[in-house]
């Protein structure tokens, strides 16, 4: 019942669904409860409900701290933290209460679904439902296919989704899907700028002049770069269990200097990239200056912008290479409704395509040259640009 499950148990008692939210305790449980009544409280006091409707709306969300209470549940999904031993835990213990038919998915924006399929013993009803925070004003939800998850549990999914009001794109299976991959891009590669000695505020603003809704200062200390770090130590267990190495990114060594020497792991923590002063405007934390940026570390504003758009499009085409996303309308609307991509642009594919595929090839290897090999443009971006076809 943290933010992701409250969310998720608001949008779906305002569609008509009851709802069982479970936490560890009675307290946690009802405390996700309340985010709906101050969501609900706001809608009355615009005029968009009436008081009837706000009770009606919570009473059909039942807070409880008892498996027990899951009984005849239809679909569980599970919104715990990123760690594989917990989601297995929570998932198995729900589904002996619910039963062979139910749905059971996870809402994880990196843990390979397959690989989470097996807490149960039905891996045909196990599938990702990825939302995205906060989950009452993003549209999108990334419903995640496991190697095993069937097409009836596909369509179950969907239908879920459609039925709360979100736009589902349909993704397969690997490491952060289609949405948190690209994400990752984006905020990694504007803290390796300021690593590199970029002026912090050169970076936020010309990631607000390509388009992007926050700069990846910004947004990084909303995720919270404890959680970024987090993310990548699970990541890099997971590689090392298959026998492959993580591929080292200039941007690790900022988030830990943030992390373990000044002590500023985001915003909740009251203090990363930005100072939240309490009841003022947030501001960048004023040492970056000193301890980032350097007088020959400064690059033109168009290669900022660049490199923010770019690297996340390369990455788009990587997906789409390796089939995790299938079609290039998954691609434009997740990219833009789920990470908040430039939305002028039409989408990461559609960059592309009006960038024109050649010229975003040459420009894509500029970059490679200057800024590092993660600018290198896919085999499929170069058959596309060799035989003249656009996405």
């Amino acid at each position: 019942a943290g933010m992701m499950g409250a969310g998720i148990a608001f949008v779906s008692a305002s569609a008509g669904i009851e709802v069982v939210l479970k936490d560890i305790s009675l307290a946690a449980a009802e405390k996700g409860k309340a985010h709906s009544a101050t969501l609900l409280d706001k809608k009355v006091a615009r005029g968009q409900l009436s008081s009837e409707q706000r009770e009606a709306i919570l009473a059909r969300i039942l807070p409880s701290e008892n498996d027990a209470d899951l009984a005849g549940c239809d679909l569980i999904i599970e919104a715990v933290y990123e760690d594989r031993e917990l989601k297995a835990k929570v998932s198995s213990a729900a589904q002996k209460v619910v039963g062979a038919q139910a749905v059971i998915a996870s809402n994880t924006s990196t843990l390979p679904i397959s690989g989470l399929a097996t807490a149960v013993p039905d891996q045909t009803r196990f599938i990702g439902l990825h939302f995205f925070s906060p989950v009452e004003k993003m549209p999108l939800v990334e419903i995640i296919r496991g190697t095993r998850t069937s097409d009836e549990t596909l369509a179950r999914g969907f239908d879920f989704v459609l039925q709360i009001k979100k736009t589902p794109i349909v993704v397969n299976d690997s490491r952060g899907f289609f949405t948190s991959r690209v994400f990752g891009t984006f905020t990694n590669e504007g803290i390796a700028m300021l690593g590199e000695g970029v002026s912090a505020a050169m970076i936020e603003t010309e990631a607000r002049k390509a388009g992007m809704p926050i700069g990846p200062l910004a947004i990084s200390d909303e995720v919270s770069l404890s959680l970024m770090s987090h993310i990548r130590q699970q990541t890099a267990k997971d590689l090392l269990a298959e026998g492959k190495p993580l591929i080292e990114h200039p941007a690790f060594a900022v988030i830990d200097l943030l992390l373990n020497e000044y002590k500023r792991p985001g915003k909740a923590a009251g203090g990363g990239f930005y100072q939240y002063p309490s009841g003022g405007q947030k501001y960048l934390w004023p040492e970056l200056k000193t301890r980032f940026e350097t007088a020959d570390g400064q690059i033109s504003p168009k290669d900022v912008r660049d490199r923010l758009l770019f690297v996340q499009a390369i990455e788009t085409v990587r997906c789409l290479e390796e089939g995790v996303l299938t079609s290039t309308a998954d691609a434009n609307i997740g990219s833009i409704f789920g990470i908040g991509f430039a939305a002028w642009t039409g989408g990461a594919l559609q960059f592309i395509n009006q960038y024109g595929v050649q010229d975003f090839v040459a420009r894509a290897q500029y970059l490679a040259e200057q800024y590092g090999e993660r600018f290198t443009p896919p085999a499929l971006l170069l058959e596309k640009a060799a035989r003249g076809e656009t996405f």
